[in-house]
């Protein structure tokens, strides 16, 4: 595929995924088995994977984990690919790009852990009244062309009868981690931020949230763990007790108000204030964000596609079977619903 076509020379590259800061909660003991992690980027998103570090769920599986950040999932596919790490967090579509590529021993998804965009489109004035038609004629910083976001942000683009690169200047040309700054420096009109970017940029007034994109373009398989089948294989328990562990961490944000989680996640975003720490967590848990459970849903993997194939981005579809792998994902509801019972 057209976007993952130079993965060897990345793989290739020690420095794909940068190391994240700020990362290690918990305590962690001699009998702590290190799992490598590369996360597309460091972000309150993944709220349910901070959890999960911070309540000790790893820690009960016996495991730790080790975070490095990939700024992009062709980076945090390279990674896996080459072996640097255990598992990849990113969009499914990089799974399902070099699944097209016929390779031997592709990684697969074995666990869900979002299941929305968690962009929000900011602009450079409040508008209570915004609607997406408000577009029209605008220029927009939408991230990576071939990811997941830019794509999602296409479809709920047309699907307001606007055409992408005609009645929207889509500029990709700022890479994703230079957005907001760009944006705050006079680039374009709009641009969709995570947060909590987002929440801060709001806070200083370097811009204003008009609209979730997730909440526009409704439920999408959004962030994904992906990892080597025969890696899978050599450890099964490994991947079992960290999808244990993730299944937990998306329970709690479920079941725990604003201000609990974002105590929880202070520690690793130790530079963002307690008062947008919360309002990122409102804002998310406002679009139901965070998936439910860890199982990746055939419905949820059609509608990316469709997502992927209005974009032109898609050669052709990939069976449900061939990219998803639920066995630790289904034995980690199976074993929280015993224990609940």
């Amino acid at each position: 595929m057209k976007h993952l076509k130079n993965l060897a020379a990345l793989a290739a590259a020690v420095g794909l995924c940068l190391a994240a800061t700020g990362c290690t909660a918990g305590e962690s003991g001699e009998d702590l088995r290190t799992i490598d992690v590369c996360e597309v980027t460091h972000s309150v998103f993944y709220a349910p994977q901070y959890v999960a570090m911070h309540e000790g769920f790893f820690a009960d599986e016996g495991l730790e984990l080790s975070l490095t950040i990939g700024q992009g999932a062709d980076k945090v596919m390279a990674a896996v690919l080459s072996g640097s790490v255990d598992i990849g967090l990113a969009g499914p579509e990089a799974s399902i790009y070099v699944l097209s590529e016929g390779r031997d021993d592709y990684p697969k998804v074995f666990a869900q852990l979002t299941q929305r965009d968690g962009s929000f489109l900011v602009g450079r004035a409040p508008d209570e009244d915004f609607q997406w038609e408000d577009l029209a004629g605008s220029t927009l910083l939408p991230g990576r062309k071939g990811g997941v976001p830019y794509m999602t942000l296409e479809y709920v683009v047309r699907s307001h009868g606007l055409t992408p690169g005609e009645d929207v200047i889509f500029d990709d040309s700022v890479d994703f981690s230079l957005m907001a700054s760009a944006f705050a420096a006079g680039t374009g009109d709009y641009v969709t931020i995570f947060e909590p970017t987002a929440s801060a940029m709001e806070l200083q007034g370097q811009g204003y949230i008009l609209a979730s994109v997730g909440e526009a373009s409704g439920e999408v398989p959004f962030t994904a763990y992906f990892a080597a089948q025969s890696k899978m294989a050599e450890d099964p328990e490994l991947f079992a007790g960290f999808t244990r562990a993730i299944y937990r961490g998306q329970q709690w944000v479920l079941t725990h108000t604003p201000e609990e989680v974002a105590a929880v996640l202070e520690p690793y975003f130790a530079d963002t204030d307690m008062e947008v720490l919360v309002q990122v967590v409102e804002n998310y848990q406002a679009i139901d964000a965070w998936a439910h459970t860890p199982v990746m849903s055939r419905p949820g993997l059609e509608k990316l596609q469709d997502i992927m194939e209005q974009a032109g981005e898609l050669d052709h579809r990939v069976t449900y079977e061939e990219l998803v792998d639920t066995t630790f994902a289904e034995e980690a509801v199976a074993a929280l619903s015993e224990e609940a019972a």
